[in-house]
Parts: C-alpha cells; sequence; structure tokens
C-alpha cells in the first residue's frame, strides 16, 4: 500500500496499536475472530445435513442437494466481498457489516430449530414446517453472503497491520492464522455433534438442534465482539480498486474490440488480448496472459471437489446407516468429519518434511501439475473405498418388500408349541412364546393360513409394500390380529421399541424416556424411539436392555421378572463399524494436500504478486461449481445403489485425471517476475529513445529562441 510508504499517513491510519514480542496488538484480536469464525462456520455445517433429514424430514437426495447449494454460495460471495473491500468500503467495515449479517444469519438458524415454536399438539414436531424450512433458508442465505464476504478480507486485513520491515512477524502470523482455522475446525466438529446428540426441549424432549446451531452463532456473535473492541488498534487501509474489476474490464475490451475487426482486411495479432492494446499498458495484458493460461488448468478442477465436498453430506450420511461404538468412546455420525482435520494436521508436514524430499532423491521429477493429477486419484480411491464400505452395509440392510411384495412375521403368543403351513413354504415349527426369526415374503393381497393340529385354517389379507406380524393366540378360534411393522430403520441412531400383552390384564410400560401407558390385554402399543439403553418398567419388575439402531418387540407372557419378556428383533442394529470409513477419509485427505496445497502454491508461482486476487477468486469459483455438480447428479442421476453414485463419481474424476493430465503435460511453466522484467525494461528502454529523440528538438528550439532575443535586442 501507498500509505505504508508514507510515515506520517501511516500513523494516521494504523490506529494507536503497540508492539507485543514484535507483533501489533492488533493482530491478537483478529486471530481470536478467526478462530471464533471457523468454528461458527464449521460447527454449524456439521450438523446441517442431519437437521436437514431428521428435522426438517427431507430425503437424502433434497438434503444433499440443499447442502451443496449452500456451500456453493459460501465460494462465490468472497468474490463479491472482495470487490465491495477493494473498491467501496474498505476490508474493515466490509468485515464488520458482514459480520453482522453472518450473526444474524446463525441466529435465524439456531431459532428454525426450536421444534417447540410450532408444537402446538406438543408431539415433538413442529406442526408448521414452512416455518422452519423458511427461517433456516434465510439463515443459509445470510451465513453465505457473511461467511463467503468476509473470507477473503480478514487475512488481507491481518496482513496489512505489519510495516514492511515486519517480513518474519507477518509469515508467523499467517501459520498462526491457519493454524486457527484448522484449530476452530477440528474443534467445533467434535463438540457441536456431541450438543446435537443431546435431547433438548420445553414441552417435549428432541435432538437438541437448536444449541447445536446456537453455540456457533455465540462464537460468531464473540468474533465480532472481539473484532470491534480492538477497532482503534486497527491499521485500515483505503480502498484502493479491485485488480479483479481491472482485469474483467480489460477482458471485454479485448474481446469487443477483435469482434469490430473481425473481418479479413485486419492482421491478425499473435494473442486475442492484444486486441486491448489500444486502450490498456501492455504490461497489464502480459499479466492477464499469464493469469489465463493458469485458469485455463482450472477448467477441470472443480471435479476433485465434488468429490471432497461430499465428506459432510453423502458420508455423513453414510455413517449413520453404521455403527459408532468404539468401546468406551460412542461416535456421532457428524462427527467421522473430524478426521479430516486430524489428518491434515498430520499428513500436511509428512508430506512436505519427508514424502516429497524422499520422491526427490530418487530422481523423480515431481512437478506441482503431477501431484495435482496423483491428488485427484487419491481423491478417487477413496470413493472406491466408500463404494466398498457402502456394499458391506447393504449387506446388514434388511430386505423390506417393494410395491408389489408383503412380508409376514409370525409370533405365538401361547405357551405351547405350534406348526404353522404358509402358502409356497415348508412347515415352520414355532415354539412357545416365540417368533417367526425372519419374514415371509408373498406377491399376493390373500392367503390361506394354518396353524396347529387339527389345523385351523383363515384367509390373512395383507398390505402390499408393508411388513405386518400376525399375532397368534393361544385358543385358535379367537381373532388373529395383524400389527403394522416398520418398512425403514429408524432415525438417528434410535431404537423403535414396542410391547404385545399376551396376558388376560392391561399392563401399564413405562421408561424414563417414554410412558407406552396401559397396554389391553392380547393386543400391542404402538411403537415410540428410545435411545441405546431403556430400562423398562412393569409395576415392581425392572428389565435392562441394551441395543442400537433396530426394531425390537417386547413380548410379555407373564410377571415372573427376567422370564417373562421375549425381545423380537424386526430389523437387526447396524453392524457395520465406523471404523470402515477411516480408509476413505484418509485417502481423501492425502489427495486434499497433494491437490489443494500444492494448486494454490502453483497458481501463485505462475502469476504477477499482483494478480493473486484474480486466481483466488478462480480457484474459490472452481469449489463452488464442484458443489454444484454433486447437486445435480444428486437430482438427475437416481440410481437405485448409493454405491453405483461413488462408483459414478470416482470414474467421473479418473477420466479428468487423464484430461488434466494432458493439460499439465503440454504447460510451460513461467518466472512471471522475469517476464515482468523484461516488459519494464523495453518501457524503461522506450523512453530513453523518446528522451534522445526530444534533444536535438530541445536544442533546435532553444536556437531559434536566442535568435529571436538577438533580433528583438
Amino acid at each position: 500500500h501507498a500509505d505504508k510508504k508514507d510515515p506520517e499517513k501511516k500513523t494516521k491510519n494504523k490506529g494507536k496499536s503497540k508492539e507485543v514480542f514484535g507483533y501489533p496488538l492488533s493482530i491478537f484480536f483478529i486471530v481470536v475472530n478467526e478462530f471464533c469464525e471457523r468454528f461458527s462456520y464449521y460447527g454449524m455445517r456439521a450438523v446441517l445435513v442431519l437437521y436437514f433429514k431428521y428435522f426438517l424430514l427431507w430425503d437424502d437426495d433434497l438434503a444433499t442437494s440443499i447442502y451443496h447449494t449452500f456451500v456453493a454460495l459460501c465460494y462465490l460471495t468472497p468474490i463479491l466481498g472482495a470487490i465491495v473491500a477493494d473498491s467501496w468500503l474498505g476490508k474493515f467495515k466490509t468485515i464488520i457489516y458482514l459480520s453482522i449479517v453472518y450473526a444474524i444469519g446463525q441466529v435465524a438458524m439456531a431459532v428454525s430449530a426450536i421444534h417447540d415454536i410450532t408444537d402446538t399438539d406438543r408431539d415433538g414436531k413442529p406442526d408448521n414446517m414452512t416455518f422452519h424450512v423458511a427461517l433456516s433458508m434465510v439463515g443459509l442465505l445470510l451465513i453465505a453472503l457473511g461467511t463467503g464476504g468476509i473470507k477473503p478480507c480478514v487475512a488481507a486485513f491481518g496482513g496489512d497491520q505489519f510495516s514492511d520491515s515486519q517480513d518474519k512477524q507477518r509469515r508467523t502470523f499467517f501459520s498462526v492464522f491457519y493454524l486457527c482455522i484448522n484449530g476452530g475446525s477440528l474443534l467445533s466438529t467434535i463438540i457441536t455433534p456431541i450438543i446435537r446428540a443431546q435431547e433438548c426441549g420445553i414441552h417435549s424432549k428432541q435432538s437438541c438442534y437448536s444449541l447445536a446451531f446456537g453455540v456457533p452463532a455465540a462464537l460468531m456473535v464473540v468474533a465480532l465482539l472481539v473484532f470491534i473492541v480492538g477497532s482503534g488498534m486497527y491499521y485500515k487501509a483505503e480502498p484502493q480498486g479491485n485488480i479483479m474489476l481491472d482485469v474483467c474490464k480489460c477482458i471485454w475490451f479485448a474481446i469487443r474490440n477483435r469482434y469490430r475487426h473481425r473481418s479479413k482486411q485486419y492482421p491478425k495479432r499473435t494473442h486475442w488480448m492484444d486486441w486491448a492494446e489500444e486502450k490498456y499498458d501492455k504490461l497489464l495484458i502480459a499479466q492477464i496472459k499469464m493469469v489465463l493460461k493458469v485458469l485455463f488448468l482450472y477448467i477441470p478442477l472443480p471435479m476433485f471437489w465434488t468429490l471432497f465436498d461430499q465428506k459432510g453430506s453423502r458420508w455423513t450420511l453414510q455413517a449413520t446407516t453404521m455403527d459408532g461404538d468404539f468401546g468406551a468412546l460412542v461416535i456421532q455420525p457428524d462427527q467421522m468429519q473430524t478426521v479430516n482435520p486430524i489428518l491434515i494436521l498430520t499428513l500436511v508436514p509428512i508430506m512436505d518434511s519427508l514424502v516429497y524430499p524422499l520422491i526427490k532423491k530418487c530422481g523423480l521429477n515431481f512437478t506441482p501439475l503431477k501431484r495435482m493429477t496423483v491428488g485427484m486419484f487419491m481423491a478417487s480411491i477413496a470413493f472406491v473405498c466408500a463404494a466398498l464400505v457402502q456394499i458391506e452395509i447393504d449387506k446388514t440392510l434388511p430386505v423390506f418388500p417393494s410395491a408389489a411384495q408383503s412380508q409376514l412375521k409370525l409370533l405365538n403368543m401361547g405357551n405351547n408349541p405350534i406348526t404353522v403351513q404358509l402358502p409356497g413354504n415348508e412347515t415352520t415349527e414355532l415354539p412357545g412364546t416365540m417368533a417367526s426369526l425372519d419374514y415371509f415374503t408373498f406377491e399376493s393381497e390373500e392367503i390361506m393360513v394354518s396353524i396347529g393340529t387339527p389345523a385351523v385354517t383363515k384367509l390373512v389379507s395383507l398390505a402390499m409394500g408393508k411388513r405386518q406380524t400376525l399375532l397368534i393366540p393361544s385358543d385358535l378360534v379367537e381373532e388373529w390380529l395383524m400389527t403394522d411393522d416398520l418398512t425403514s430403520k429408524p432415525d438417528e441412531g434410535k431404537n423403535a421399541v414396542r410391547f404385545v400383552n399376551g396376558m388376560n390384564m392391561m399392563v401399564n410400560v413405562t421408561t424414563p424416556s417414554v410412558n407406552f401407558g396401559l397396554t389391553e390385554p392380547f393386543y400391542y402399543s404402538n411403537y415410540s424411539l428410545i435411545k441405546m439403553f431403556a430400562q423398562i418398567v412393569r409395576k415392581s419388575c425392572w428389565l435392562g436392555h441394551t441395543f442400537t439402531t433396530t426394531e425390537l418387540c417386547f413380548f410379555i407372557y407373564s410377571f415372573q421378572c427376567l422370564k417373562s419378556i421375549t425381545v423380537v428383533q424386526d430389523i437387526k442394529p447396524n453392524t457395520a463399524s465406523m471404523a470402515l470409513q477411516i480408509p476413505q477419509y484418509f485417502f481423501i485427505t492425502l489427495g486434499e494436500v497433494m491437490f489443494s496445497v500444492t494448486g494454490l502454491e502453483f497458481s501463485y508461482s505462475q502469476a504477477p504478486s499482483n494478480m493473486k486476487a484474480v486466481l483466488q477468486a478462480g480457484w474459490l469459483f472452481t469449489v463452488a461449481v464442484g458443489n454444484f455438480i454433486v447437486l445435480i447428479v444428486a437430482e438427475l442421476a437416481k440410481l437405485p445403489k448409493q454405491w453405483t453414485e461413488y462408483v459414478l463419481f470416482a470414474s467421473l474424476l479418473v477420466a479428468v485425471c487423464f484430461i488434466f493430465s494432458g493439460m499439465a503435460y503440454f504447460y510451460t511453466y513461467i518466472d512471471p517476475t522475469e517476464i515482468e522484467a523484461q516488459f519494464k525494461k523495453k518501457d524503461d528502454e522506450d523512453d530513453d529513445d523518446d528522451d534522445q529523440k526530444s534533444k536535438p528538438q530541445k536544442a533546435e528550439m532553444e536556437m531559434v529562441k536566442r535568435g529571436s532575443v538577438d533580433s528583438d535586442d
């Protein structure tokens, strides 16, 4: 900045910042602000897709689509924020104003997750879902505008606080700054899922999404207040124009000028950007050419982000169908995302200090573009791993009936064993007070069922596309009851539990979290969702039973404690361990280190220093496009099996790898500083030539002037 070369002006703008250990005191406020803001953003984002699925009750595809639309907006708005800061408000005011917008958005999300606001019948479910959807969408829009708008400003504003003689301190600041980003991300993805897993509410207890969003909202308010407290200490550079606008204007002029001179009578120029020479400086045009070479390489890059950002959507949804019990530790599905920042902090130093130097010692020319290609390939391997994990999960999932099928389970409510004959099946021996091991599948709406000896035969009506249980009474001439069973796994890792009363008297069943109420003789209760451990109380009889993500039916047939209940497991619990996801997280993080870190480093090395903002905008734009690709595939592909979608994404990225490697093969590395120096040298020579030409003219004019003076005398 020009201000930094003017000591008086710099002192005037910098405020009253003191130095601590050689660092401006103002940067400590900026670092704390960044940590709180990143905690706020990643904490909210960690539980977002589960909020869509379980609170707003959206299906997986819609939840994935809206999630990636939000992420895409978060990476589009930085371009707007940079332009506003550099051309109008300045970085300080932009950060303040958009942080207020950001905080309002976070508060809106927290309020939208309070189910009691519209739960008029107090059943634990919102009665006006439109209100919650509308408020959450407004909140997400404000958050996208806020987080994206301040993203390009905070780091640059922190860098502005250092003088030209503090290069070492500035580098240390940026290291600490990015450490705060990863620290905030790591802590928030551990803490907010734990909060979400709690139950809270005024009239009824439900998963605590309101507090899971409320804590990030509070952190964003803290971030804003901390930043404001340091206001008097900041050096606030005046807006000096945005280079992106200049670049866009120059490119647009070149395109228009080329179109005007499209006739063959005009001679061709070496590069289409040369058509801007009539209006713009040749050095600027040369700089834009260098940037365009890099931006051309960006074209295939969105496909990497298409896969990478599914950590927070598809992979989190995948984890909901897995077992997070690691013995002493129980992991929530949305907590698996913490593996990524942990691996980032581990792999970056390992790759930089061990792997890359080792490859170099082996004599291999592992260029930045080759690293990026390998990084993309690692991401495709991660999705192959995800597909294999999904196949293992599918093996544990029950086979539910199609729309043209029905399924039936048998429960013998008597004490004596019976024989049951079902159409198309062998005779089944059913012990007393026991149920059949699995469901029988039929493709007709009515079947003849024969039970006992002598056989009692009845016509049983089945519901197509449903699962049912036939309650067989001890006296076969009495009514045969049919219960409707679940046709999907219970949500949020809970267990669907009901009771069947096999006695000739009323039974009252209660648990610490659910009161099942009175169950009539030879009848059944409704399903209730209970967490991992339930303590069931029947009069003076207690039964402890541990289970997870399953459907259970408790058949009560006497008052002999601990011997009077048959546990029937209609849907088996999640058995695929979340540990199976660790390989896919490893490969996607390895891909991120090789692709993202190397990509930014390469981009900055191949473009002029004053064009870094343009490259950052282009890089963020590839992230946004990648997220839009996810929602397009999610809405249009509609593949029957989730593992096939993972394979599709992996295949697309492999194809893009080959395209990118071809582009990289023909790319020529340049030194922007050297090219700029050549142009500046040429400009200086042109100026010298102009001076040499002007000297004879000046001497001649001087002679004429002297002659005129002599004649006057």
